[in-house]
This record gives C-alpha cells, structure tokens and sequence, in this order.
C-alpha cells in the first residue's frame, strides 16, 4: 500500500519507464510543467502539491534523442529544487542511467572526476538521496555521494531470461574485462542459487589506452557452455563482441549478452551484428532508439526495469530495508 503522501515525477523522455513504475507502485504520475523558450532555455515545476511529501523525480540521464546528458541533468536539478522550494519533506532522484558515472577516476594528468562534481551538484540543490542502476563502479559511486546513495543490480531482473534460454545446459558468466568481474561474480552466485546447480566463471584480459584495446588472455572453462557475458553498458558493442569471439574460439556453444544500459552508439548495429552473439538482453533504462531494424534489433530483449525501481520506491517510502536489492555478496 501506498501512502497518499508519495509523489512521483517524471520528466520527458522518461515517460513510458516513468508510467511502467507508476503502474508497479500502484499509484500514477504527478504533473508536471514542462516548458522550453526560443534561446535554449527551459522551466520545470509541479503542478501538484507536494508540502509535506516523500517525492521521487525519475529521470534518466543518457543522451538523445530529443536532449543531450546536460539538457536532461538540467533539468532534473531544477525540478529537485522546485520541489524543496514548495516544501516536499523528502526528495529521491531516481535515475536509471545516471550520466558521467564512468568519469570515476584520473587516468591522465589533471583529469576530472566528473562523478564526484556530478554528486556536488546534486547536494547542493537539496537532494535527499540517489538511486540508480548498475553503476560502472559501485564503490566509486558511494564515495562520491554524501547523500544516501543506491546502487542497484540488474541481476534479479535477468536470472529469469537467462533460465528460460539455458534450461539444462551448462553455463558459465564471463566478465569481458577484469574491473567488471564483481558484477559478474553476483550474476554468477544470483543466478546458481536460483537454479540450485555450479555456474561456470571466466573472464577477457582487456586494457585500453588512447582507445586502443589489447590483451590476448582468457581464463576459464567454457566449452559446450551457454555463455553469458555480463557488463554494465553496450557503447559500440566492441568490448562484448570481443569477448563473444574469445568464448567461441574456447568452446561455447551459445553467446548471449546481458547489459543494464543498451546506448548503442553508431556503429554499434555493425559490430553486434556478429554472430558470435545470439542475443542481446537490456532492461529499458535507455530505450533502443539509436538502432535501426535489422539483424541487432531481431536478437535484443529488452527486459524491464519497472518492477525493480517500483519496488525500490515502495520500500524507501516505509523506511524498509533494502538489503535484498542491493548488489552485496555474503
């Protein structure tokens, strides 16, 4: 049940997740006003009363098709501040694909840390706490963040597809690159509990600099295997195809990649075209505008990230632990 108190937003360019989680939760959208002036600038505000509310603003923030990162994060923080303005009691931004997260780190000379600015602006408009889903790295995104920050994983929303496609079959979770090998280790132990069996476990020696990739080493065993590759995005698909080819030329009978976030850049109908992948599964956090039909199209699943968020939203509302959500291993 859901309490008369909850308010949730959801700007343009989010509406059909926006709807799918109102439908989870049981309640509808608020209103919203939405508008944009000749030189470029815009105005959010809510047309409902939220004194006194738990408000959740869900927007996510990758590019296209109608506004970039920016224009989206923009935004959002107005909106936030509208809110706190208009005295809601408590803010949650809830952004499925929360942009900059891979600027984590410096890896050259004076590098930004863009996460961390990202977090700064955030706190500064009166956020209240984040949720967002599959972060390239958990840890960093924690720390950027003085606000109580949620990291979900999408592997409760993947177990089921994988199951139906395995059946039987052996299977074996490959990591197409070393850092992505905690992601894989809980898809990996999500996914044997739920089936009560071993699941195979390798991974793809990948180092990149001045975006050229190298690294010849796979690890693992995964002959006459359903082998799914895990990663928290597709940009050109380059990475996953990479490691596709690895599995193959070590034995895997089947290849399916599974991803939170299908960008899919140009170029990217080309390379995943390979058919060393059979499938493609996403959940909706970004939507597959980018991709023309054809032979990508045909093999991807989009996979909702609806029931997840609602969840999510329902628990932090009644002040529930969110321990069986979260990405924490024992």
């Amino acid at each position: 049940m859901i309490g008369d108190r909850l308010r949730l937003f959801c700007l343009h360019g989010t509406e059909v997740l926006g709807k799918k989680v109102a439908h989870a939760l049981g309640c509808r959208l608020a209103a919203v006003e939405e508008r944009s002036f000749e030189d470029g600038e815009h105005k959010v505000r809510p047309l409902e009363v939220v004194a006194g509310c738990d408000v959740y603003v869900l927007h996510s923030l990758h590019g296209g098709p109608d506004e970039s990162p920016n224009d989206k994060l923009c935004r959002l923080l107005f909106l936030v501040g509208a809110l706190k303005d208009a005295g809601a009691a408590r803010v949650t931004a809830v952004t499925p694909y929360l942009c900059y997260a891979r600027k984590d780190r410096r890896t050259k000379a004076n590098d930004p840390v863009t996460i961390r600015y990202l977090a700064t602006m955030f706190e500064a408009i009166g956020v209240d706490a984040v949720v967002t889903l599959e972060v390239h790295n958990e840890a960093a995104f924690e720390n950027a963040f003085r606000c109580p920050s949620v990291a979900l994983s999408t592997a409760p929303l993947l177990i089921g597809r994988i199951r139906a496609i395995a059946a039987d079959r052996p299977i074996a979770v490959v990591s197409p690159d070393l850092g992505g090998g905690k992601r894989a280790d809980l898809l990996r132990e999500v996914l044997g509990k739920a089936l009560g069996r071993p699941i195979g476990k390798a991974f793809v020696e990948k180092h990149r600099s001045s975006g050229v990739v190298s690294g010849d080493l796979f690890a693992g065993e995964v002959a006459n295997s359903l082998c799914v590759i895990v990663d928290d995005l597709i940009s050109s698909g380059g990475t996953l195809v990479r490691a596709a080819k690895a599995a193959r030329a070590h034995g895997a009978e089947e290849v399916i990649a599974c991803v939170a976030h299908g960008l899919f850049m140009p170029g990217a109908a080309t390379t995943l075209a390979d058919p060393a992948i059979d499938r493609i599964i996403a959940t909706d956090s970004v939507p597959p505008f980018r991709l023309p039909p054809g032979a990508v199209r045909d093999k991807l699943e989009i996979v909702s990230a609806a029931p997840l968020l609602g969840e999510t939203i329902r628990r932090l509302h009644h002040n529930e632990p969110l321990t069986e959500l979260l990405p924490y291993q024992d």
